[in-house]
């Protein structure tokens, strides 16, 4: 039997989850998916959200809901407003996790999450303690699975200039990125790129040779 508490525990993520999904879902730019332009970041709030059910089915509440607003409402901040250069970058993805985890938490608050709660998925989102913290830890596999698994190919075809050393780099640099598990589950559990194999393949050695 459901407990009361149970039950509004459910409602309340339910809350969340739905308002989450209403802010991505006014993103302007579209994806078609099985020959329906879908807003953008909501359907890859879904696609994170299906891959922490396929990685870490068990993982606490907290995760799930980080994992569903990871890129929550993210076109607002456009990557060309700041220098095309790795410190552009880098102030970039600073202003993007300031935002997810403020945003997020505004939904949060309103859905009726104590402030230790609300505060824990902001450290989620901002990446705090990356290596150190599983649940952190967990998120980025996420991340990097669903990028492989989803994202990897339409990637590589937006970016014909980029050479066999450049791909390797990037790879690789993901590859260090993840757990040893995210690392398993990236062989064995997502569906590769099949064109993309050999590359990746390289991409996998240099990576582990970083992670040594």
């Amino acid at each position: 039997m459901i407990s009361n508490k149970e039950h509004n525990d459910r409602e309340r993520f339910d809350r969340a989850i739905a308002r989450i999904d209403a802010a991505n879902g006014e993103d302007p730019n579209l994806e078609t998916v099985d020959g329906e332009p879908r807003p953008k970041e909501l359907v890859y709030s879904r696609r994170m959200s299906a891959m922490l059910e396929r990685f870490a089915p068990d993982a606490p509440e907290t995760l799930h809901l980080a994992v569903r607003a990871q890129h929550i409402q993210r076109w607002k901040i456009p990557r060309a407003e700041y220098p095309m250069t790795l410190a552009g970058y880098k102030q970039w993805r600073t202003q993007l996790q300031k935002f997810h985890a403020a945003t997020t938490a505004a939904i949060l608050h309103d859905a009726g999450y104590d402030a230790l709660t609300i505060a824990r998925v902001e450290t989620l989102l901002r990446k705090e303690k990356l290596k150190l913290d599983a649940e952190v830890q967990a998120l980025e596999d996420v991340i990097d699975l669903v990028f492989i698994e989803s994202y990897l190919e339409d990637f590589a075809a937006k970016h014909p200039e980029y050479d066999e050393a450049k791909w390797i780099d990037i790879l690789a640099k993901t590859w260090f990125k993840m757990s040893p598990r995210g690392r398993e589950a990236a062989l064995t559990m997502i569906r590769l790129p099949p064109a993309l194999v050999p590359l990746i393949q390289k991409g996998v050695a240099a990576g582990e040779r970083m992670a040594r």
